[in-house]
């Protein structure tokens, strides 16, 4: 019986060294590919969203909803949350809108909510839809930086072109120090300077104007940290001012 032992493992050995060589080395391909995957998505992906929505100028929200046919990315997100339910029974909140029900229900529920679509519930979609398309230039105020990236290439011809925010047709999220302008009337200004000057009313400036009642909560007494998702307007020269027009502000 050694002598079979012996004789098996003779033969076998080389073949067992090798399937467990291989075994090891797709496991560490597959841990490193989900790694690399899952860096990926954080990247492409990021949550730019998160805080509370401060301001929503509404009807341009769902003009850009309804133009750009975001029904059927919708309707995935919504089917998505109603089967990602752990115990099987649809419990979800949209659009301020309860739902329970087993998962035979999730049409009716992803047909209600689009039917109520509203706002609010539907320029988190919007964003992240612009965001995996990649058609959003992020700009960083008081660090004076523009992330690098596709969206950023359709305004310049090189990337190591100067940047000309004015310049830019797409989307613009830009973080910066935020300051109302005057007593709240029909409209709001909120101003952002370039950098961290000792004199915010000085220097370059992002000028924000958008009618009060988009409002969502107060405007906050001095100056506070937001992010403006929006168009450029122009680059006023004489008062060295970039006008932006706001579709939602995030605090």
């Amino acid at each position: 019986m050694g002598v079979t032992s012996e004789a098996w493992w003779a033969v076998w050995w080389p073949w067992m060294l090798l399937w467990t060589g291989t075994g090891a080395g797709l496991a560490t391909l597959l841990t490193v590919t989900l790694l690399r995957l899952a860096r990926d998505r954080r990247t492409v992906t990021p949550d730019i969203t998160d805080g509370i929505c401060f301001y929503l100028h509404d009807k341009m929200v769902m003009d850009h909803y309804q133009m750009r046919s975001y029904t059927a990315a919708l309707r995935k997100e919504v089917e998505q949350r109603t089967s990602d339910s752990k115990d099987g029974t649809v419990r979800a909140k949209m659009f301020g809108v309860g739902a329970d029900g087993s998962r035979k229900e999730n049409t009716e529920v992803v047909s209600r909510y689009l039917e109520v679509a509203e706002p609010i519930s539907v320029i988190g979609l919007i964003m992240k839809v612009l965001e995996e398309k990649r058609v959003i230039v992020h700009v960083d105020l008081p660090s004076r930086s523009v992330t690098r990236s596709t969206a950023l290439l359709r305004t310049t011809s090189d990337a190591r072109d100067d940047v000309r925010l004015r310049d830019v047709e797409g989307f613009v999220l830009i973080r910066g120090r935020y300051r109302a302008t005057g007593d709240a009337g029909p409209s709001t200004v909120l101003l952002a300077p370039y950098g961290d000057p000792a004199d915010p009313s000085q220097g370059p400036r992002v000028r924000v104007t958008f009618a009060t009642e988009g409002l969502r909560t107060l405007v906050p007494q001095g100056a506070f940290s937001a992010r403006c998702l929006g168009k450029v307007q122009e680059w006023n020269a004489a008062e060295g001012v970039l006008e932006v027009q706001a579709m939602a502000i995030f605090r």
